[in-house]
């Protein structure tokens, strides 16, 4: 006996290639509980078709060759479980998720998937400070420039002003605190994302104590860095940002210039004109998978996670 093969047929011989990309399509945009319902299949069944359609998609696409690419990690479940996404940052798009953890052996797993040839066409890599992100992709690309990301360096000093915050409320006292009790979204919140009411709040907040309001400006400013074209401008309002923190008693602050000045290379190096990519790709990718995490209210399968995270910039089949 034997079996003919019929092309139209998706993996699962139950149904055919088409009716699997219609469940594709439908995926991505609705849960698979949502889309089982609605066409009265097993959710099992429709999660193989969605499955079956993304990899047709990564087919099609081929393993690329980054020029510009985005490293960082995301959480895939609570215990600090970690898994690397990397991005190509001109096509604007994830292209390889993996790794057990974030350390050094999980980021050669990259390097050995792009293979030699394309690893040595990657001339910028954009990342957090996280030493072996840095480390292995010193080791493997020399000769990619190493910049890090915008996002996670405002994240530090946000942090820095919250804990400037914290250390105003436990040093007041009695009613003198109340300006202070609850702000904290308000304080570190973009200022063009607050309502009407948050921006009264603000300032109210910062008319109440001079030095959140002093630690509140010197945050807002500091953003003003990655707008130079050249490094040695750039050298020059870092240091004049550096001196404004001479007796504010700000050791938060203090301790997050510090930290620029061991990482200045990383961030200097958006100053050149061939390393002006789009910083704030790799901050909407993990807001993107966020997204898919919590819409399926965590997801158990890593193998379909990574296919999702792989294919969420794709267009559909």
């Amino acid at each position: 006996m034997r079996r003919e093969h019929l092309d139209f047929l998706a993996d699962n011989p139950l149904y055919t290639k088409r009716f699997s990309w219609f469940v594709g399509r439908r995926c991505r945009a609705s849960t698979l509980k949502d889309v089982a319902e609605e066409l009265h299949l097993d959710w099992h069944a429709v999660k193989e078709l969605d499955k079956e359609y993304m990899r047709i998609q990564l087919e099609r696409i081929g393993t690329p060759g980054p020029k510009a690419i985005g490293i960082d990690e995301i959480s895939i479940r609570k215990g600090h479980t970690y898994r690397i996404v990397v991005s190509d940052l001109i096509r604007r798009r994830p292209i390889w998720f993996g790794g057990e953890d974030r350390s050094e052996a999980s980021m050669e797993q990259l390097y050995d998937w792009l293979g030699e040839k394309k690893t040595r066409g990657i001339r910028l890599a954009v990342m957090d400070m996280w030493k072996p992100f840095r480390n292995v992709t010193v080791r493997r690309a020399p000769q990619a420039a190493i910049l890090f990301d915008k996002f996670h360096i405002m994240r530090h000093l946000n942090d820095a002003l919250d804990k400037v915050r914290k250390a105003e409320y436990a040093r007041l006292s009695g009613k003198d605190r109340r300006y202070i009790k609850g702000q904290k979204y308000v304080l570190l919140s973009n200022h063009e994302n607050l309502t009407l009411a948050g921006r009264k709040s603000l300032k109210t907040l910062l008319a109440a104590n001079k030095r959140l309001n002093t630690a509140y400006l010197l945050k807002e400013s500091f953003g003003q860095l990655w707008s130079y074209q050249r490094e040695g401008w750039a050298r020059r309002f870092f240091e004049n940002w550096r001196a404004s923190l001479k007796w504010q008693r700000l050791k938060p602050y203090e301790k997050f210039a510090e930290m620029i000045e061991r990482h200045w290379d990383g961030i200097a190096a958006y100053c050149r004109p061939e390393n002006k990519v789009s910083l704030g790709f790799v901050e909407g990718l993990n807001n993107k998978i966020r997204v898919i995490q919590r819409r399926a209210y965590g997801l158990r399968d890593e193998e379909y996670l990574r296919l999702k995270i792989l294919t969420s910039m794709l267009p559909k089949m």
